[in-house]
C-alpha cells in the first residue's frame, strides 16, 4: 500500500452525499495520508467516514450515465435521439473487448478495492468507549461488505465469473494473475456475504438523517436480485427449480420485514427523497438536469433548451395496456366498448403509467401540449436533434405541467424499490409452483402493482387484467410485460431480456416510432419503422468481454465465449 492513499481523489467531493455540513479538508488534499484516514485518535472515527462515503458514491448511478444517454436506449424500450452515441454499439453489434461503452470492469475493481483498504485498516481507529459510537462502527464494517458485494453483483451480471479478492489488498509484490472464479461461486459469495452482515445493518426505517445508508432491507434484495440472476434461463439452462425457490425465499424475506409498501403515487416514488417504496437510491443533490436532458427540444428554460436525448419506441408505448388492464390488441374500442384502444386517439384510456413515462404529442408540460406532430415545435424537422420516435421520456422528471420554467427537482436513482421486489417474488413463484389460484400471491402482487397505477379492477374472472386459471407461460409473459412498463428507464429492461436469454428475439427486428401528420385540427397517426440498425449476435453479446488489456496482462483469465 502506496504511502499516499490514491483513491482518495474523489474524496472530499464526494463527501457531501452524507456529510454535506463538515469539512474534511483542513490540510492540502495532496497530503491526506493513510495515518490521517486511520488515525488512532480520532475517537469518532470521522476520517474514516469520509473514506466509506467515498465508497458510496461509486453505487449506479443510472441516469443518461453512457455518452449522455440512459442504458434503455440500448433496449427495444428507446433509441438515443442523437446520432453516432457510445450507446449505439450495444445495438449494432459494436461492443468488444478493446471497446465497451460500458466498461465497468476497471471501475469496480477499483471501488473493492477501497472496500479491502477499509477492511485492512479500519480497525486502527480507536472509538471512544460509547454505545452510541461502537454501534456506528458495526454498522460502516457491514455497510463496507455491502458495497463490496454490490460492486461483485454489477460484474456478475456484465462478465459472469470474476475473480474474487476476499479481504485481500493486491500489490505489485503479489500474484496478480488471478483465475477466475465460477458465476456460482460469485453468486454464492454474494448471497453469503448479505446473510452474513444482515443484522449488523441499520433497521428499517430509518430516520432522515441516515437515509440512502445501508439497511438490513438492502443487503435481503440484493441477495433476491442476485439469486433471481442466478435462477433465470441465462445462468439455469437446465431449469433447476431448486435456484427458482432460494430467489423466491430470498425476496420473501424482504416482503416479511413488513417495512415497505408501494408507495400510493408512482410519480412520488422518483420525486421524494424518502417514501415507503424506495429500498435503495443513490442520493443527489435536487437538480434540473434530467429536465434539460430529457425534455422535449422545444421547451426553454430560462436559457436553457432542452436536449430531449432519448426516443422511446412504439414497441414501449405499445406494452402499456388499456386501461382495463387488457393489451390494446385484445382491447379495441367499439360501440359496446367505448374505453377500448382507439388507433385514432392512441393514448386515450391506457395504463396511467404512460403518462408518467413517456413524452406524446398533447401531453401537458410548461404550460403548453408536447408537439410531435410533424412540423410541431418538439419535432420541426430540418438539421435539428430531435425526437426519432415521435416521443420523448418522461419518467423521473418533475411534475412541472403547469410551470413556466424548471425548477431543482429531487432525483435520486432508484437503485432497490419494493415494486421490483413484488415482481421478483411472482416471477420465481410462479416457474416454482405456477401461478395457483386466482386468490395466489402472484396474482395478488401484479394487481397491487396495477391497482396502484390506475388500472381499472374490473369483476368476475378478469381483475385489472388478469383472468384466472392462467398458465404458467401467460403469467410469465404477464410478469415480464409488468416489469417493462413498471421500470422503464431504470435499468432494468437491459439486463432483463440478457437473463431470460430472450435477447436474440427482441433485438433482431426493426423497431418503431410514430409519425403524426396535422390536417387542420385533425391528427393523422401512422406507425413508421426506425433506419436505426438493430441487432444481437449469440451467444456472444449476452455477457461483456473481458477487457482486452486486462487479458493481454492476466493469461489466466479466460476471456468469454465469441470474444
Amino acid at each position: 500500500m502506496t504511502k499516499y492513499i490514491n483513491t482518495l481523489f474523489t474524496l472530499i467531493g464526494t463527501a457531501i452525499l452524507f456529510t454535506a455540513c463538515q469539512k474534511l479538508e483542513d490540510r492540502p488534499l495532496e497530503l491526506v495520508t493513510e495515518e490521517f484516514l486511520w488515525d488512532s485518535k480520532d475517537s469518532l472515527g470521522t476520517n474514516a467516514g469520509y473514506f466509506l462515503n467515498s465508497i458510496y458514491a461509486d453505487l449506479p448511478t443510472g441516469y443518461n450515465r453512457i455518452g449522455g444517454n440512459v442504458l434503455d436506449a440500448a433496449t427495444d424500450d428507446a433509441v438515443p435521439t442523437e446520432d453516432g452515441t457510445t450507446i449505439a454499439s450495444f445495438t449494432n453489434g459494436g461492443y468488444s473487448a478493446i471497446s465497451n461503452a460500458d466498461n465497468s470492469w476497471q471501475s469496480n475493481y477499483a471501488s473493492i478495492r477501497k472496500c479491502n483498504l477499509f477492511v485492512q485498516n479500519f480497525n486502527k481507529v480507536h472509538f471512544k468507549k460509547d454505545p452510541t459510537i461502537f454501534i456506528q462502527g458495526q454498522y460502516w464494517r457491514a455497510e463496507n461488505r455491502f458495497l463490496r458485494a454490490i460492486f461483485y453483483y454489477e460484474l456478475a451480471k456484465r462478465y459472469g465469473g470474476v475473480p474474487l479478492l476476499g479481504d485481500k489488498v493486491l500489490s505489485l509484490d503479489d500474484d496478480l494473475k488471478l483465475p477466475r472464479n465460477s458465476f456460482d461461486e460469485c453468486i454464492n459469495y454474494i448471497a453469503s456475504e448479505c446473510d452474513a452482515i444482515k443484522d449488523s445493518l441499520r433497521a428499517d426505517p430509518v430516520p432522515a438523517s441516515d437515509y440512502g445508508r445501508i439497511t438490513k432491507a438492502v443487503a435481503l434484495t440484493l441477495k433476491a436480485k442476485a439469486l433471481l440472476l442466478a435462477a433465470s434461463p441465462l445462468n439455469n439452462p437446465s431449469n433447476d427449480i431448486a435456484r427458482w425457490r432460494r430467489a423466491k425465499n430470498a425476496a420473501a424475506d424482504v416482503i416479511r420485514l413488513g417495512v415497505f409498501s408501494l408507495e400510493p403515487s408512482f410519480s412520488n416514488v422518483f420525486l421524494t427523497r424518502k417514501n415507503s417504496e424506495v429500498i435503495l437510491a443513490y442520493q443527489r443533490n435536487v437538480t434540473t438536469d434530467l429536465e434539460t436532458n430529457n425534455a422535449p427540444i422545444g421547451y426553454v428554460s430560462g436559457s436553457t433548451t432542452s436536449r430531449g436525448r432519448t426516443s422511446p419506441t412504439q414497441e414501449l408505448v405499445d406494452a402499456f395496456t388499456t386501461i382495463k388492464g387488457l393489451p390494446i390488441t385484445a382491447d379495441i374500442k367499439s360501440a359496446s366498448n367505448l374505453t377500448g384502444y382507439d388507433a385514432a386517439n392512441p393514448y386515450a384510456n391506457r395504463d396511467p403509467r404512460l403518462d408518467k413515462t413517456v413524452f406524446y404529442n398533447g401531453l401537458p408540460w410548461l404550460s403548453r401540449g408536447v408537439e410531435t406532430f410533424d412540423g410541431g415545435r418538439d419535432r420541426p424537422g430540418g438539421s435539428v436533434i430531435q425526437t426519432k420516435t415521435g416521443y420523448y421520456m418522461r419518467k423521473f422528471l418533475g411534475e412541472l405541467a403547469s410551470s413556466t420554467a424548471y425548477s431543482n427537482q429531487t432525483h435520486n436513482f432508484p437503485i432497490f424499490r419494493y415494486a421490483d421486489v413484488l415482481l421478483m417474488f411472482a416471477e420465481a413463484k410462479n416457474e416454482v409452483d405456477g401461478p395457483g389460484a386466482a386468490t395466489d400471491s402472484v396474482y395478488n402482487f401484479v394487481r397491487d402493482i396495477r391497482r396502484r397505477a390506475g388500472i381499472q379492477a374490473g369483476s368476475g374472472q378478469n381483475t385489472y387484467g388478469l383472468t384466472a386459471g392462467m398458465s404458467v407461460a401467460d403469467m410469465r409473459n404477464t410478469i415480464r410485460n409488468e416489469r417493462r412498463v413498471e421500470m422503464a428507464f431504470e435499468e432494468q429492461r437491459f439486463w432483463d431480456i440478457r437473463r431470460w436469454k430472450i435477447a436474440e428475439s427482441i433485438y433482431n427486428k426493426p423497431l418503431h416510432g410514430i409519425r403524426i401528420t396535422k390536417a387542420g385540427n385533425v391528427l393523422n397517426y401512422k406507425v413508421e419503422q426506425l433506419n436505426t440498425p438493430f441487432q444481437f449476435f449469440a451467444p456472444r453479446m449476452y455477457r461483456y468481454a473481458i477487457p482486452y488489456s486486462e487479458v493481454v496482462k492476466n493469461t489466466n483469465l479466460t476471456q468469454n465465449e465469441g470474444y
